[in-house]
This record gives structure tokens, sequence and C-alpha cells, in this order.
């Protein structure tokens, strides 16, 4: 909506102040006449009357012009210079809720909500490109380092291995990153699970953990596993990213000849997981952000990460209809506990019954 001119609120601004002066004129007119009529001015000197009257009319007429404009019309003015400043680009504005009528204060209140909204989109928006920049130019950077360094004839063979190795990984965690930009962008405008399948949930956390062989065997990590055997009705590929990215991270943040703990259980109410390690932990102000997007549970990049992974994990469990809880404490390691609640699995339950 295209915002009003200064020049039509000057005019509204003054044809208000006409209209009020011959209102106010009108009402006086009629109350002089009233009290002629009831005696209560006595042989009216005219011209006298007629300056009194016009001093009056001019009087209540500024009055009320200076009230309205005050009340109704000012706020209206400031709320047409403050849209005009949103539409270029400036959501840093915030009105005070003051003004004549309840319409009107509840319009401002709209606007501060809007503009409110809209610097925070725009926040998030900027903060998004340069993580997303960020964390493509870092292994691009990588890619370019070695694929210049190979053009070296002198460079003995395990030299050149060693600079193709640190290639694919650079080319692996870039194509981790795209996928999992796609996916996030993917569930983020997904309201419901699609192409749900009966399958072993024990068994899916098993394969998973095996994918992760070559990492954790680096580690000479320890595995302490208890889980029922639980059929679950999900998107097979969708609930593997949750426990493909705890378990990574478990990895990642536990030491060396560490051990990991896998449970799995089901009640009536709902699926537990819960995967554990005894590594690094996390301190307090890093668990109040670590499902944001780009945030790094390790600042000092000594674990490869782009901050997407637990936050795929967030949004894929509350399409899920589950929650995730998790603990952790510094130099004691975390946990991180999955209830799923699988409404369609205990309604074929309570038929059978």
């Amino acid at each position: 909506m295209q915002a009003l001119s200064k020049h039509k609120l000057n005019f509204l601004f003054s044809f208000s102040f006409f209209l009020i002066q011959i209102v106010s004129s009108t009402f006086l007119s009629v109350l002089t006449l009233i009290a002629i009529s009831l005696g209560w001015i006595h042989n009216p000197a005219p011209l006298f009357m007629l300056v009194i009257f016009i001093i009056m009319s001019i009087f209540s007429g500024t009055l009320l012009t200076k009230l309205v404009g005050k009340h109704v019309l000012k706020p209206i003015i400031q709320l047409n210079e403050a849209a005009h400043l949103v539409s270029q680009g400036n959501f840093n504005i915030q009105l005070e809720e003051k003004a004549f009528g309840k319409e009107i204060r509840e319009l401002i209140r709209s606007f501060n909500i809007i503009t409110k909204e809209l610097s925070h989109i725009e926040t998030f928006r900027n903060d998004f490109v340069a993580n997303v920049s960020h964390e493509f130019k870092t292994p691009l950077a990588v890619i370019e380092g070695y694929v210049t360094l190979l053009q070296d004839e002198t460079l003995s063979k395990q030299e050149r291995q060693n600079y193709i190795d640190l290639i694919i990984s650079s080319s692996q965690r870039l194509s981790a990153l795209i996928n999992n930009i796609l996916l996030i962008s993917k569930l983020e405008n997904q309201d419901i699970v699609l192409d749900k399948t009966t399958y072993s949930l024990d068994e899916q956390i098993r394969n998973s953990i095996l994918s992760m062989e070559k990492f954790w065997s680096e580690k000479n990590l320890n595995w302490d596993i208890e889980m029922e055997g639980i059929s679950y009705l999900g998107n097979k590929n969708m609930v593997s990213q949750i426990w493909y990215n705890l378990i990574s991270n478990a990895i990642k943040f536990s030491s060396e000849n560490g051990t990991i703990s896998v449970r799995l259980s089901q009640d009536d109410a709902c699926i537990t997981a819960s995967i554990q390690d005894y590594g690094t932990g996390m301190s307090p102000e890093t668990l109040d952000h670590i499902f944001e997007k780009f945030y790094s549970m390790d600042p000092s990049g000594t674990h490869n990460g782009n901050g997407l992974g637990l936050t795929l994990v967030h949004r894929i469990i509350c399409l899920c209809n589950g929650e995730i809880h998790v603990e952790s404490a510094e130099g004691k390691g975390t946990t991180f506990t999955v209830k799923l609640y699988n409404d369609n699995q205990k309604t074929e339950v309570s038929d059978d019954v």
C-alpha cells in the first residue's frame, strides 16, 4: 500500500481545521440564539456580540483543531512516515502506542509487531548468508590450495596422496553442507511426514553405528548398547538422519578409549532413545543455542562440522511429533534423549485388543 504524501496529509489537516471552525461557529451561533430567546442575554449589542462570537469561534476552533491534530492526525502522520522508512528497508522502527481511538492504537501495535518481525527476519537472513558464505569459503579454499600444490611435479607420491585425501575430505564436507542446507530448506516448508513405512528402529540405530565404524575405531571407543526390538512407523530415511547426527556428535566429542551408551525402550506413551557420551560436554551457553543454524559446539574448529546437524535433528523430531532433550556438563559428557510418539502404532494396538 502506497504511503500518503505530505501534501495530502497537510490538505487533510487544513480541511479538518476548516471543518472544525464551521462546526464550532454553528454551535456557538445556536447557543447565542438560545440564550437570547430564553432571556439570558438582554438587549444585546449586535456589534459587541459579533466580536465576542468571532473571538470565541476562533479560540474554540483552534483549540479543537489542536486537540484533533495531536490525538488523531499526528499518530497517522507518524505512521505514514514510518511506513515510508520501512519501504526503504529500515525495519528498526517502533512507534509509541498512544493515540486517540482504539482502532488507531491497534493499528500502531500491529505496525510495531510487523516491523519487529521484519527486523528479526532481516537479521536472520544476513546471518544465514554470512554463515553459508563462510562455510562454503573454507572447504573451497582448502581445495584450491591443495590443487595448486599438486601442480608441483617434484612432490613425492606420499605427499601427493596426502593432498588428494585432503581435497576429498573438503569435497565431502562441502557436499554434506549443501545436502544439509537443501534438506533443512525442504523440511522447514513441510508440515507432515510422507512415505511412512514400518521398520525396525533398533536395527536402524545399529546400522548407523556400523556405518561410522571407521571413526570410532580410530579413537578405540567402546559401546554400551541396550535396545529393545521396536517397530516404528515413519519415514525411514528422514529418521536415520537423527541417529547419524547424534551418534556422529558422540564420536566427535568422546575422548580416546571412551565409551558411548545407547538405550532404546518403549512404553505405552512413547519410544525413548538416548545416546550418551562421556567426553568434553557443553557449557550452559552452548546448550541454549545448539539447535540454531550454524551454531558450532566447537568454536576452536578442532572437530569438523557445519552447525546444521542438530538443527536438522530438531526439525525432523518436531515433524515426527516427538521431543528431544539434552543434558550436558563440561568435562562430563552429553546425553541426548529422543522421544517419539507413534500415534498410528498405538491405534493399531488398541484395535487388536
